[in-house]
């Protein structure tokens, strides 16, 4: 049996204004360190084997401020980068969409027509999928836990969960989010945990 924790990086100043990120290395904001620190005092008392993180800023600074409060190595890794959204990267929402109104209708109706020196949704499925695969063979019966982003992990979901391709948008990750996925002995899959946030709480007004 193979446990999988799964966290979304904290907060970035893009996010916080709706642009797309991508594989642009963009740091957490001061929200963004407070919340990887609520999420690490979460995890401690955990047993966790191995830490593998996205090699992008945002995924490794989480991933460090838990690992240092968890006494933890990180193990980059560059399978579990988000996926690149090319010409789009560091465009609002709203610019995208009145800049490249036909480029993200094709996209939207295709995820593997993405936008011009975007990813494709196969690529970012196949890199998830091989480091799944790794991840099976070296960690049968462990604990993992896995820093990365929205995008790449909605994929892991996606895949573990057996979802077609069009249903890659029904997981909504939010930054600093826990989820736990347990991938059993019989092939099946148990999702024990999807976006819990309530070690959030504290940041409400």
């Amino acid at each position: 049996m193979l446990h999988l924790i799964l966290v979304r990086h904290g907060e970035t100043e893009w996010n916080a204004q709706r642009r797309y990120q991508g594989q642009t290395d963009i740091p957490l904001s001061d929200l963004g360190v407070r919340q990887a620190e609520l999420v690490a005092e979460r995890l401690v008392g955990r047993k966790i084997e191995a830490l593998y993180a996205s090699d992008l800023e945002r995924a490794r600074e989480t991933a460090e401020i838990i690992a240092e409060k968890n006494g933890l190595d990180i193990l980059p890794e560059p399978c579990l980068r988000e996926m690149k959204f090319g010409v789009l990267e560091g465009l609002t929402w709203d610019e995208a969409g009145e800049k490249y109104p036909g480029m993200i209708s094709t996209w939207l109706g295709d995820y593997n027509q993405p936008p011009e020196g975007g990813e494709t949704l196969q690529a970012l499925s196949a890199r998830v999928s091989a480091f799944l695969e790794e991840v099976k063979k070296k960690h049968d019966e462990q604990t993992i836990l896995l820093v990365a982003h929205g995008g790449s992990l909605s994929e892991l979901l996606r895949i573990t969960l057996g979802l077609p391709f069009e249903r890659r948008r029904v997981f909504g990750l939010d930054n600093a989010s826990l989820s736990e996925l347990i991938l059993g002995e019989d092939g099946y899959p148990l999702l024990k945990r999807l976006n819990d946030i309530c070690h959030l709480e504290a940041l409400k007004p």
